[in-house]
């Protein structure tokens, strides 16, 4: 792992106060559903005490080198998507924190092939040892399914004409195999985009989250930790674009209202199993020091006794 892919932590402190809901001393069970380099993970386990757990899990190779580093017995790291967060013991845990998206490593690496600003191959994969690269996929990617993929997960409003230049591209000089490519296919054809915003984005986001399933894998992980939560446990999702914090907020408002229907009175009404606690965002010191953190919001949720 090269050293000079550094990443920054967001909302270390807050999160970390939020998921253990005490100064110091914690006690039970948490989960890091995305170690990463383990910001989170190191913070949580000097405020746990001699009997605290932390479990985390990560789908990256490399993030699991950095985790054999940290060598605390209270510590343990699965080599799993955060979606298989249902395999823990019900009702075993004390708090869930799921920092969604890609790390600054991840990102600035070009050999992973995230970003549009460096070329590389046209990975993009979370987990490398699995599962079909971006490049591979639109070697054979249908333009429906193409389009589809870059307006619902991107949101873009060019996705038709994005689409159709990335199958003409493939029918006259075959797929695109890297970076570079890609960005400069989608610069070409998108001819408008918001000041200051690279015309690639919405499409390298788009095919991250569909190779990864990300949206899928966080709708499976937050059902998940309805299970095996204990009452009182916390629930904390950090999310930075709009779909991510959309599926985390209607979420806790379905599981922390108990609405009365008016068609069927005598239904009895559906039982609250959270209870919203806050939604934060960065303060504006730490976006001026890490202005990757400027998009991102925490949800914090408790799971109720019901």
């Amino acid at each position: 792992m090269n050293t000079a892919w550094s990443h920054t932590t967001v909302l270390l402190n807050e999160a970390v106060d939020a998921l253990l809901g005490a100064p110091d001393s914690a006690v039970g069970t948490y989960v890091d559903a995305t170690f990463g380099r383990g910001g989170h993970s190191r913070l949580i386990l000097s405020r746990l005490d001699a009997t605290g757990r932390l479990v985390a899990f990560d789908k990256d190779p490399e993030a699991l080198s950095s985790a054999a580093a940290l060598q605390d017995p209270r510590f343990s790291i699965r080599h799993q998507a955060f979606s298989q967060l249902g395999d823990m013991p019900a009702a075993s845990l004390a708090g869930v924190l799921l920092d969604l998206g890609i790390s600054s490593p991840q990102i600035d690496n070009p050999a992973r092939g995230f970003s549009f600003r460096f070329e590389g191959p046209l990975d993009m994969r979370m987990d490398t040892t699995r599962g079909q690269s971006v490049a591979q996929w639109l070697h054979t990617a249908e333009l429906n399914q193409i389009t589809e993929v870059i307006r619902d997960y991107g949101e873009e409003r060019f996705a038709g004409a994005i689409a159709k230049a990335i199958v003409a591209r493939r029918q006259e000089r075959g797929p695109i195999s890297n970076t570079t490519e890609l960005a400069q296919l989608v610069a070409d054809t998108v001819k408008t985009r918001e000041p200051g915003q690279n015309p690639a984005t919405r499409t390298f986001q788009a095919f991250r989250i569909f190779i990864n399933a990300e949206l899928e894998e966080l709708q499976q992980a937050l059902a998940a930790s309805l299970d095996v939560m204990a009452p009182g446990g916390r629930l904390v999702v950090i999310s930075f674009h709009s779909l991510e914090d959309r599926i985390v907020k209607q979420f806790i408002a379905h599981h922390a209202s108990d609405p009365y229907d008016r068609r069927t009175p005598l239904a009895a009404p559906r039982v609250m199993k959270l209870k919203a606690l806050a939604r934060i965002k960065p303060s504006a010191a730490e976006v001026a020091a890490n202005p990757r953190s400027r998009s991102a919001i925490m949800r914090v949720a408790e799971r109720t006794t019901a």
